[in-house]
């Protein structure tokens, strides 16, 4: 295939694809890597596409997942467009040379959502930038709530991270004719793109596909089974049909996705999580990831790059007014609070020892965002010492109220900060600078392992964008973990950490 300035042309396994050169990168937008997952295809594991003769134009997004809209409170602040049609596993990329022999790194990009919404389409996912420094980058579709993690009787779970496997299948096999190299490919994802990472880290049949992974805001970690399918109980009974993926699959999609909406209405990290997740299958997730990965023998070789933001939990009590409900709920909240966290009352004491002038809100918010986040983000650096790296993303908002919360790195980690749908969290005038610095890191990691500061060793350094010049702190030697952060990373030492023993466990 040939890599003509006017209409690339790139080879995959079951057909060439045309893109086209946008501002100096070749673009290819919408090819698909698994056939339709619906008619025969509904709730069963992805099959490879057909074959197409001639050269298929991927010039436009293709199909995204069946999802919910977000709520008008959250519409304002996110971005996420539906492109309507069946053909929704697909995979767009960008590339600075599309032609076999460049041999160039690779991101492949797993957007969040909570596993119920999101697409590869979001305008701030863009890979022109990181096409711009020399990476190709790709970014894909895949099923989302009880489409992609429903669980059934009679149908495999984990349908969505089994999409996802078959495209990071697709990038081995075919990356190379977009001058990707399939030696040097990094996963990376945010919120429930990191914690699908974080399961694609732990699971065998991953193993070789990638050699770097990136978890921003988001944790290895499971569903319960029993929860999961307790929701696809409730959707059932609405429903009046019985709780299988046979009767499912003969459910409309629109009325399919109100009913999951509806029964999901209430899910937030904060009040419990999200109604579909993960679950262990025995199959592709044979185990905990997050114990494969500290315990167990996953993934040898993979470098880490991991963190999150300041306030993570502000994106999901701002919106809607939750942060003043929640101040007035009070020993209620707490209450709750300390039921999602599994820990005693002397953890919420000591958060506010620490922060005695937050209200309610911010300590819940705290909490679960120690309990969600940074503890298991901690324990898995812990058992990758010098091959993990860790940040915090401190800047605040110029919307009022979001601070440094879940979601506002992403424009800068894409560079992507000119664009209208990151100005909705970021507000206007975000610093350019911090976009180049935090870029630069991201692509260095892409390119050779190494993010630009210390690995994480016994000194446990932090690395602290937004919060002035970006700088590194470093905890003591001995046993910490790092909670709250402000303007900088707060480290809670021995004796104190034996307060959040509890979290840790």
């Amino acid at each position: 295939m040939t890599a003509n300035r006017t209409n690339p042309v790139a080879g995959t396994p079951y057909g060439a694809v045309r893109g086209r050169w946008e501002n100096g990168v070749a673009v290819f937008r919408g090819i698909p890597y698994a056939a339709p997952p619906f008619g025969p295809r509904r709730f069963r594991p992805p099959v490879a596409p057909e074959k197409w003769d001639g050269v298929r134009d991927a010039h436009a997004f293709g199909p995204t997942a069946p999802g919910p809209p977000y709520s008008e409170a959250f519409g304002q602040y996110l971005s996420d467009p539906s492109v309507p049609g069946d053909d929704c596993l697909n995979l767009n990329i960008w590339t600075p040379d599309p032609a076999p022999g460049a041999r160039l790194p690779v991101l492949v990009w797993l957007h969040g959502g909570a596993l119920t919404r999101g697409s590869s389409a979001v305008p701030v996912y863009d890979g022109r930038t990181f096409a711009r420094d020399g990476v190709v980058c790709a970014s894909l579709n895949y099923r989302l709530g009880v489409e992609g993690y429903g669980l059934f009787p009679d149908a495999p779970a984990n349908a969505g991270l089994r999409d996802q496997l078959a495209a990071l299948e697709w990038v081995r096999d075919a990356i190379a004719a977009f001058g990707g190299d399939p030696d040097r490919v990094t996963l990376a994802g945010q919120s429930a793109g990191a914690i699908s990472t974080g399961a694609l880290l732990s699971a065998p049949r991953a193993r070789g596909l990638f050699r770097r992974a990136v978890l921003q805001s988001g944790a290895p970690e499971v569903s319960d089974r029993a929860k999961v399918r307790r929701v696809v109980r409730r959707m059932a009974a609405r429903l009046r049909i019985p709780a299988t993926a046979e009767a499912f699959a003969s459910v409309d999609r629109d009325v399919l996705l109100r009913t999951q909406a509806e029964v999901g209405r209430l899910s937030s990290p904060v009040l419990g999580g999200p109604a579909f997740g993960i679950v262990v299958d025995g199959d592709l997730v044979p185990r905990d990831p997050l114990t494969a990965l500290v315990e167990g023998d996953a993934a040898p070789g993979v470098r880490l790059l991991m963190g999150w933001t300041r306030d993570e939990y502000r994106l999901w009590l701002v919106p809607g007014g939750l942060v003043e409900r929640v101040d007035r709920l009070g020993a209620v909240a707490l209450a709750g609070a300390r039921a999602r966290c599994r820990c005693g009352h002397d953890v919420p004491r000591g958060y506010r020892t620490l922060h005695p002038d937050a209200g309610t809100a911010e300590t819940v918010g705290q909490m679960v965002t120690d309990h969600l986040l940074r503890v298991p983000l901690h324990r898995l650096a812990d058992a990758r010492p010098g091959s993990s790296y860790v940040y915090e993303f401190a800047w605040p908002s110029n919307r009022p109220g979001l601070g440094a919360c879940h979601a506002l790195e992403l424009g800068f980690v894409f560079d992507s900060g000119d664009l209208p749908e990151s100005r909705r969290l970021a507000g206007e005038g975000a610093p350019r600078a911090l976009a180049d610095e935090m870029h630069a890191a991201w692509v260095s990691f892409v390119a050779d392992g190494d993010p630009g500061w210390e690995a994480w060793d016994a000194t446990h350094p932090v690395r602290v964008f937004g919060a002035g010049t970006p700088v590194t702190v470093f905890g003591p030697r001995d046993r910490e973990v790092a909670l709250w952060t402000t303007d900088r990373a707060e480290i809670v030492t021995e004796p104190s950490a034996r307060r959040w023993s509890r979290l840790r466990g």
